[in-house]
């Protein structure tokens, strides 16, 4: 199977136009549509997936995005040593907020029996510096792990985040919205006490208010909490 010719073949310039405007920076996308990429992610997982793992090139967004919907989808194929080590090889491929969503999202091993080792392969992410392993933790906060169990943790690791990569800004405030729609009143808390930078904080604020599944007094609650100084340096 030669997959460049199969994504040239699926490729839409018109979507290529429309991607690329959400994506700036990235050069290399050839403008296929996601339930495309599924569906082939799909067929690769039903063959020989590991032999195309071995030879997956890199050279387009489409390839890299291609390679962690396998590496997603063919978790029950492996043990957690070789999830873990295809993973941390993939992250450090990620380069937009597009591939980390995605393979963050099609990350299914976080919710069955590896629930509890994927978090802790996890946690270590909180920590790093880079833009999108940073992103990649706390999406995978958000989309796996929004519960009572880890949100307290899971706070905690946003308070010491440092980065001030809008990526990064972004994935955390996007969260704590996510947080807020299944726990209002434990994120409440959070709201009331956190160390989140002003912009990060506002933000997180406004997602909450955009969201149809919080109520129009709380979204009127929300919005008194905005801080006034954006920009604040955390103490």
């Amino acid at each position: 199977m030669d997959i460049r010719e199969r994504l040239n073949a699926l490729a839409d310039p018109g979507y290529r136009k429309f991607h690329s405007g959400l994506l700036p920076g990235v050069e290399d996308i050839l403008g296929v549509r996601s339930p495309d990429l599924k569906k082939l992610a799909k067929e690769i997982l039903a063959g020989d997936w590991r032999g195309y793992l071995a030879e997956a090139s890199d050279g387009s967004h489409e390839e890299r995005l291609l390679q962690g919907l396998v590496i997603a989808g063919a978790w029950r194929g492996m043990d957690r040593e070789e999830l873990f080590r295809r993973t941390e090889e993939f992250v450090a491929k990620i380069d937009s907020w597009a591939i980390c969503d995605a393979f963050c999202g099609a990350y299914k091993a976080a919710d069955g029996g590896l629930r509890d080792a994927v978090w802790e392969f996890i946690r270590p992410y909180f920590e790093r510096e880079g833009e999108y392993e940073l992103r990649f933790a706390a999406v995978m906060a958000l989309s796996h792990y929004c519960d009572e169990a880890h949100a307290g943790e899971v706070f905690a690791y946003f308070d010491r985040i440092r980065s001030q990569a809008y990526y990064v800004r972004m994935a955390v405030a996007w969260a704590v919205s996510i947080y807020y729609i299944k726990m209002p009143e434990r994120t409440m808390e959070y709201l009331r006490d956190c160390a989140l930078d002003d912009w990060t904080y506002n933000k997180a604020l406004q997602k909450i208010t955009e969201s149809m599944r919080v109520s129009r007094e709380m979204k009127e609650q929300i919005r008194g909490m905005k801080r006034k100084q954006e920009g604040r340096n955390r103490e």
